[in-house]
């Protein structure tokens, strides 16, 4: 699995890149703040949602410290989805919240 840290995803940010970020923690979680843009798909709820996302697409999954969005990478990525895991989670993101 691919893996970045949040300063890398907050230059690809600024860069422009074209990029879906997944946040996976749950919705009092993403209440506290989250990275503008992502969706926010509950841990629990990607098995069934999983549907709604596009294999040609890459998607970067993002929660509070980098366990729950490795498990939802592994996960889409056994049903040949594209997916990068930002280790470190929210807790080391340094960059704007919404």
């Amino acid at each position: 699995m691919k893996q970045l840290v949040p300063s890398e995803l907050e230059a690809l940010i600024r860069q422009g890149k074209d990029l879906t970020i997944i946040d996976v923690r749950e919705t009092d979680e993403v209440a506290t703040g989250q990275i503008p843009g992502a969706v926010n798909i509950p841990l629990g709820l990607v098995e069934f949602r999983m549907h709604e996302l596009d294999k040609s697409k890459e998607y970067v999954m993002v929660c509070r410290s980098g366990g729950r969005s490795s498990m939802a990478a592994n996960l889409l990525e056994s049903h040949g989805y594209r997916v990068i895991n930002m280790t470190g989670g929210m807790n080391e993101w340094e960059g704007a919240i919404k």
